[in-house]
């Protein structure tokens, strides 16, 4: 038994991070926040362009060394006819919420960004006014809450509005750690899409099975699993290898 964990940890966490973390290495990152390029990626058609309302959960590399282990998220939205979007995403400086800190569609320390989900037309008009409010509902406002590991961070953020808009649960990405930190250190109960159970010590450790988001483990934040329901391995620094999430 204690070779087969051994074994385990090998394959599915110890291997798959010491390749990402090389690769990582190798291909280089921006020495510092000032030098990185926080530009559009032109992802996201010009405002105007879309008339009805429309949710885009996003995600991006952190900046430097912590890249090799993790992604930061945010949510964009428009309601129907509005001229804009609106960025919400929570960061490590100041007041954590942020509202259009970056622009929509940015690079995060000059990695590039993905859309992870969409919502459009009815879907997004009836969500739009629930995220608003879970937005204004996040239990860590507070400037010095915030903490990169293991949360709550911005990916906590996404996993609260989640829990709100349960939709949005597929955009939760293995790499986005924090996504499993839960207030009081124990949590058991239903997972964030509510469709499966999860078990947490604090976002360090801890086991989530449900038919979104598949089969995690979670060990010291960091997770190895795999989704059926969109057919992906989840491993650690590489992240879902597979269909997308949504």
């Amino acid at each position: 038994m204690r070779r087969l964990i051994l074994l385990v940890l090998l394959v599915c966490f110890t291997l798959p991070l010491a390749s990402h973390a090389l690769w990582r290495w190798t291909s280089g990152w921006p020495g510092s926040w000032s030098g990185a390029d926080w530009s559009s990626a032109g992802l996201l058609p010009a405002e105007m362009v879309e008339d009805e309302a429309v949710v885009h959960v996003m995600a991006a590399r952190v900046g430097n060394w912590r890249s090799i282990f993790a992604h930061h998220s945010w949510v964009v939205l428009k309601r129907a006819g509005a001229e804009t979007y609106t960025r919400y995403d929570v960061v490590g400086w100041g007041e954590p919420v942020r509202t259009n800190h970056r622009v929509a569609d940015g690079r995060w320390y000059g990695n590039e960004p993905e859309i992870l989900l969409t919502l459009t037309g009815a879907a997004a008009e009836a969500a739009v006014p629930v995220i608003e409010q879970a937005v204004r509902d996040y239990p860590y406002p507070a400037r010095g809450s915030y903490r990169a590991w293991p949360g709550p961070n911005s990916n906590t953020f996404i996993a609260h509005l989640a829990a709100e808009v349960p939709v949005l649960a597929p955009a939760l990405l293995p790499t986005a750690i924090g996504k499993d930190f839960r207030d009081g250190w124990f949590y058991a109960g239903t997972s964030v899409s509510g469709t499966g159970l999860q078990l947490s010590l604090g976002g360090v450790f801890g086991v989530t099975v449900g038919w979104v988001e598949g089969a995690e483990l979670n060990l010291l934040g960091l997770v190895a699993g795999v989704d059926l329901r969109r057919p992906a391995l989840k491993l650690p620094g590489w992240g879902r290898l597979g269909m997308a999430p949504a």
